[in-house]
């Protein structure tokens, strides 16, 4: 029988061969770094385990994550289960990598990192960053590119981008798209741009406008300008380059290249990866048809020479069918996961918490051999910063996470 243990978390799995499910439960149980008991309730047979497990606060990671990406976790969320759940040099996967946190962080914890991402966009935003060049690499490259160059360029960018900004960014986009394979400098510029073409500071290559983990159509961004009386001011698209990249550089000297394997295929299909070599899995899938891809993602796509359209993200509008799409899904970890390895399917809030898609995961784990450990639920309270189209928002607000957490049998 589970019983609330109380002290810090502070249990070592280094003598352990296998990581027992009542050890695993207990080591939860047992977390109160903020002085907070765990919770435990029960729901519709699943037993959920509720506390504030990783940090509030912001930009405590490793600053090689700071790059944007819609509907990305914190990096806090893999770290908290790679080091309770995985050894050095285990293999930690994502089948739904997005901006890569999990390989990353798995990397940065001297981790052998997997991925798989069906967006094209996923592999060019991680794989740079898994093995990153010095900055006088980068600085020297920068100063190698011909930005004066003319170009005929569709002019309706120019709502986001003054003219000069924008014949510099497609002399970095055509010295892309005209290689097969980019060296490991271009891949981090390229890297480095995507992430820096639109924004809501002087730090990006745009006007004023969304957070950079999504782009505004053309109309939209016209009538942002109107609104706000503003014009495309002008960047120098090398610096901003050269700047993102210093921040980024900051702290990885730490880092170790771990033979990184990074795939671009539907989550349910991932044959690259070998059967039982995996040993923890943590990831998010989409939440239903909540994220629309090519819409938040039509610009980083133009400058990848990526059709967005042509990306086959889920976008399941009924939860029958989000059930059987996680059902595929964990099959196929269930085959590339080790006997004893656990898989951590972070599930989050959908529809204002009406629909509890930790229900569902179970119901498509069954007659898997995948037993439910439970479901951790980070539950922080929060100070809304964000305010930028005038919605009046309260001042605080509540943040949850929904991890099912589960072992292969």
């Amino acid at each position: 029988m589970l019983q609330t243990l109380h002290g810090q978390l502070g249990f070592s799995f280094d003598t352990q061969e296998n990581f027992v499910s009542e050890t695993i439960i207990a080591n939860i149980l047992a977390f109160d770094r903020i002085g907070q008991e765990t919770r435990v309730e029960q729901h519709s047979d699943l037993t959920y385990f509720i506390n504030d497990y990783w940090t509030a606060s912001q930009r405590q990671s490793n600053r090689l994550h700071e790059i944007s990406y819609r509907a990305c976790f914190k990096a806090e969320l893999p770290q908290f289960f790679i080091e309770r759940l995985s050894q050095p040099g285990d293999k930690v996967y994502d089948p739904f990598m997005g901006r890569g946190t999990t390989p990353l962080q798995a990397a940065l914890m001297g981790r052998h990192p997997v991925g798989n991402d069906i967006n094209p966009l996923s592999k060019m935003l991680l794989q740079p960053r898994l093995s990153p060049p010095p900055l006088r690499q980068i600085a020297n490259r920068l100063e190698e590119i011909d930005w004066n160059q003319s170009f005929d360029v569709d002019e309706g960018l120019l709502v986001f981008f003054h003219p000069e900004t924008l014949q510099q960014i497609y002399a970095l986009r055509d010295r892309f798209l005209k290689q097969d394979e980019l060296d490991k400098i271009d891949d981090w510029i390229r890297m480095v741009a995507l992430n820096r073409l639109t924004g809501h500071s002087s730090g990006f290559f745009s006007v004023y406008t969304l957070p950079p983990n999504q782009a505004v159509s053309l109309e939209r961004q016209a009538k942002i300008n109107q609104r706000r009386n503003q014009t495309p001011p002008q960047r120098n698209v090398k610096e901003i380059i050269l700047k993102k990249s210093k921040v980024l550089l900051s702290q990885c000297a730490g880092l170790e290249p771990q033979n990184a394997l990074l795939g671009t295929a539907p989550a349910e299909a991932t044959n690259y990866i070998a059967t039982d070599s995996v040993d923890l899995v943590v990831t998010s899938p989409p939440f239903l048809d909540v994220v629309q891809y090519a819409q938040d993602n039509w610009l980083r796509c133009w400058f990848a020479g990526v059709d967005a359209e042509t990306v086959p993200i889920s976008m399941c509008k009924t939860v029958e069918s989000w059930t059987d799409f996680t059902r595929g899904v964990l099959q196929e970890l269930t085959r590339v996961v080790k006997s004893d390895g656990h898989i951590a399917y972070e599930v989050g809030e959908v529809r204002n918490g009406k629909i509890l898609l930790e229900q569902y995961v179970a119901q498509a784990a069954q007659n898997l051999p995948l037993e439910i450990l439970g479901v951790m639920v980070n539950q922080q309270n929060f100070t809304k910063t964000a305010n930028c189209w005038g919605v009046k928002n309260n001042s605080k607000g509540t943040n949850s996470n929904s991890i099912v957490l589960m072992r292969k049998q």
